[in-house]
């Protein structure tokens, strides 16, 4: 084993660094825990060919992972074939079988790969130049490159059938494309997800979650709470200290300083899923919580400091989404008659008022901050797309109907500024449905209109962000993302 690669090199969740190749000029590698960045400098000749020559940063991995990152080059650079990305390696030899998603310094994106040790390199080239955003998925035999400038979708390329065993390298990596040349490169919102099994039991089996601050101007994002548990849905509450999430039925307050989580008393109501809403004045929570002999979800509310519940519908499924901004009104998604439609009820209990009639799911109904509209999801179109319509039901039209994917949870800023939502791939989910563990974009768009913006890249789907997940100043969302257990191994081996 090289000395380089010994696990005294461990850094933030990689296993060790080291330089691949013979003599190459000394790289490095520096993780900063406050940005959660990390920097990378390497030389070496090249990664091509039938040997290399760079800086690795890498973890020990078996089965299935999914990594992501934003990466870029510190300076101009000498050499226009320099490298950054993602690799994933047979062993830490220089002549090793791998995979790779890099972009060069020229923004040349693509795919490269050799098949067996000593073997020359082959290459995919994506359909776009200077990636920012690098994904790589392994699925079995199967690498699956993942590429975008940040905003837009990904533009995909694929590579089946190459064996590199099960137990393999997976890191960021560095190459400067010229032996005698040191460069440097930053790597942020490094993620390695390990994805659902094809034998997970939906809704009877999780995986772990991460609750995570996105920064909206800058796409930042910022992991503050990891649990093997499945944690959903964080409201952010109107003081911005602390974040409201449910997790096994019960609802937890969330202190986002002191990154400490502590249950919050809902009395005898103990099994809330992920449709939960605060009040505009903050100071009282709705629930929806499974009450089986009344017929599914039923709708409570509680005062935020905790309480025992008042229950506000009658029967289920009833599932809440929005509170009006005076505080009278709730809205929320009901099936009545094997129909979803979205229906009002006072905040106090009362009769229900059905706003939605149209064939098909009606979901996710919120009002805005100035009580005028309602936005919600529907898939009357066989699309599931962004619709709203006057507080009284009238006057329901399309916000977003392009189609290209199925768009649900729409979210306005408390500035009435910005609708966030979370969009599902067409090929991966069906038009009435949004289920854990998935390919999914949050995206950002105008209130007033405009093309979306693709503001965060993420593995998770339901619980995402289910419910209004802005912060108070209209700066941040909060969200969940999902991994499996990431394995624990010996660093070493050749």
């Amino acid at each position: 084993m090289n000395p380089a690669f010994s696990q005294k090199n461990k850094l933030g969740i990689f296993d060790g660094h080291g330089d691949v190749g013979k003599d190459v000029k000394p790289g490095s590698a520096v993780f900063n825990p406050k940005t959660q960045e990390y920097e990378l400098s390497g030389s070496g000749y090249n990664i091509w060919a039938d040997h290399d020559e760079f800086h690795f940063l890498w973890k020990k991995m078996k089965g299935d992972f999914i990594v992501y990152t934003r990466a870029r080059f510190i300076g101009k650079g000498v050499d226009p074939h320099r490298k950054v990305g993602w690799m994933v390696r047979k062993n830490l030899e220089g002549t090793s079988a791998h995979v790779n998603a890099v972009v060069h310094g020229d923004g040349l994106t693509s795919l490269q790969f050799r098949k067996t040790a000593g073997a020359q390199t082959e290459e995919i080239k994506a359909k776009l130049t200077h990636a920012v955003v690098i994904q790589l998925e392994r699925k079995g035999n199967t690498y699956t490159m993942r590429v975008a400038k940040f905003g837009e979708p990904f533009v995909t390329e694929e590579i089946a059938d190459l064996d590199l065993g099960d137990e393999v390298y997976v890191g960021l990596f560095l190459g400067s494309h010229n032996k005698d040349v040191i460069e440097k490169g930053v790597y942020s919102d490094v993620r390695i997800s390990v994805p659902a099994p094809a034998s997970l039991v939906p809704y009877r089996q999780y995986l772990g979650s991460s609750i995570e601050l996105l920064d909206v101007a800058s796409g930042k994002r910022e992991i503050i709470h990891t649990s093997p548990k499945s944690l959903q849905a964080p409201n952010w509450t109107l003081d911005g200290k602390s974040l409201i999430y449910n997790s096994e039925g019960l609802i937890y307050n969330f202190d986002i300083a002191k990154r400490t989580p502590a249950v919050l008393n809902t009395g005898s109501v103990k099994n809330n899923n992920n449709d939960h809403v605060l009040s505009f004045d903050g100071k009282m929570l709705g629930l929806s919580s499974g009450v089986k002999e009344l017929g599914g979800s039923i709708i409570w509310t509680v005062p935020l400091a905790g309480g025992e519940p008042k229950q506000i519908t009658p029967k289920g499924p009833s599932y809440l989404h929005g509170w009006s901004p005076d505080g009278k009104t709730l809205v929320f998604t009901g099936s009545r008659d094997n129909e979803y439609d979205i229906y009002s009820v006072p905040a106090g209990g009362g009769p229900e008022v059905r706003l939605t009639s149209a064939k098909g799911l009606d979901d996710g109904a919120e009002y805005s901050p100035d009580g005028k509209h309602i936005y919600f999801n529907s898939n009357r179109t066989g699309v599931m797309q962004l619709w709203r319509m006057k507080a009284d039901g009238s006057e329901q039209e399309p916000v977003l109907n392009t189609g290209e994917y199925h768009d649900w949870f729409p979210h306005i800023s408390p500035d009435g500024k910005w609708i966030v939502f979370i969009s599902f791939l067409k090929e991966e989910v069906k038009a009435d449905d949004h289920p854990f563990y998935k390919h999914v974009y949050l995206r950002l768009m105008p209130v007033t209109g405009g093309t979306p913006k693709v503001i965060a890249y993420v593995y998770g789907g339901q619980g995402t962000i289910n419910t209004p997940s802005w912060s108070p100043d209209s700066k941040k969302i909060a969200f969940i993302s999902n991994s499996g257990e990431l394995p624990v191994m010996e660093a070493g081996g050749k």
